[in-house]
Formats: structure tokens, C-alpha cells, sequence
């Protein structure tokens, strides 16, 4: 099923996450959900909160070398914690729930990550490059935080300025 994703400037986009608990169908069909909603809306990821959802779930599904999102590839990350972080990478992000703006986000380039999976097995995963960027994304969402945040003073102001004019068009 398609959920609706939240978008900028809805206030519970910026509530804080609860931890999962409960390791059942019900959290296999909202992931099977999330999956879905994702693909459709053409995301590499997408967070709980972001379908109105405050639990400490996210996804992340990259393109393959060929270009491809492949089902296979899919990370379903559920209460997310950050072990440790190294470097610095610069990417240009954007996202659902801030349609049609994108802006350069200054990460971590090297993460190392503890989680659950989908049946509450402890995993860690080492992650790099645009992964890592898209894991700490998400993982800001859970927190109540949105990329725009990261951006500097004058790129918000245009964003601001941007966003309104979008709006005052729908």
C-alpha cells in the first residue's frame, strides 16, 4: 500500500522517533509499505516519521552499478544508532518530504552503525560514501530534523524565499 508522505513545513516531521519494540507482522507489512511508497515516490529512502509514523524505522535502497534499485540491496534499519563516524563528505541531498530542493549537506563520509533488522536481530554495518549519507539522512528524520537545517544561512534564505513562492503556485 502507497501512505502518504509528509511534507515541509508539517509539524510532526520534526517529532522525535520512538524505539521499536514489538518485531511482528505488523511491522513487516508497514516496511513492506514503506517499500512500496518509496519506489513509487522514486526515493533511496525513506523514514517512519516521513509517513506519519514516529518509530525509529528507516530504509535505504541505492541504485546497483547498473542503475538499478534493486529489492536485494534494500537496508531495513530499525533503531538506528551510530557507533562511530570518520571524515567528511560534501553531497547534494534532497527529499521526499522537501520536494524539488536540493542543496549541497556536508556528513561524515565513514560510519559504523548498530541496528535491528526486521525480526529484531542486533546487526552492525559499516557504511561509506552516498550510503552513509543516506543512513544519517534518515536517521536525522528520526530525530525530528531535516536536511534544510544543515544548510547555510544565505542557501535557507533561498530556500525559504523558493518554498513559499512553490506553495503560493499549488
Amino acid at each position: 500500500m502507497i501512505l502518504e508522505v509528509l511534507t515541509y513545513p508539517d509539524k510532526r516531521l520534526y517529532e522525535k522517533s520512538l524505539e521499536v519494540t514489538e518485531f511482528d507482522e505488523k511491522l513487516h507489512k508497514f516496511l513492506d509499505d514503506m517499500y512500496e511508497t518509496m519506489i513509487a515516490k522514486k526515493g533511496i529512502g525513506l523514514a517512519a516519521i516521513q509517513v506519519g509514523v514516529p518509530k525509529r524505522v528507516l530504509l535505504v535502497n541505492l541504485a546497483n552499478e547498473d542503475g538499478i534499485q534493486d529489492k536485494a540491496d534494500l537496508l531495513e534499519i530499525i533503531n538506528p544508532e551510530i557507533l562511530s563516524s570518520d571524515g567528511e563528505i560534501c553531497y547534494e541531498e534532497g527529499c521526499l518530504s522537501v520536494p524539488e530542493f536540493f542543496e549541497e549537506v556536508t556528513r561524515p563520509e565513514f560510519i559504523k552503525l548498530k541496528f535491528q533488522d526486521r525480526f529484531g536481530k542486533v546487526c552492525q554495518l559499516d557504511a561509506n560514501g552516498l550510503k552513509a549519507v543516506c543512513i544519517q539522512h534518515e536517521i536525522d528524520h528520526l530525530n525530528g530534523h531535516l536536511f534544510i537545517e544543515k544548510i547555510s544561512f544565505k542557501n535557507k534564505k533561498r530556500f525559504s524565499k523558493e518554498y513559499k513562492e512553490k506553495l503560493k503556485k499549488q
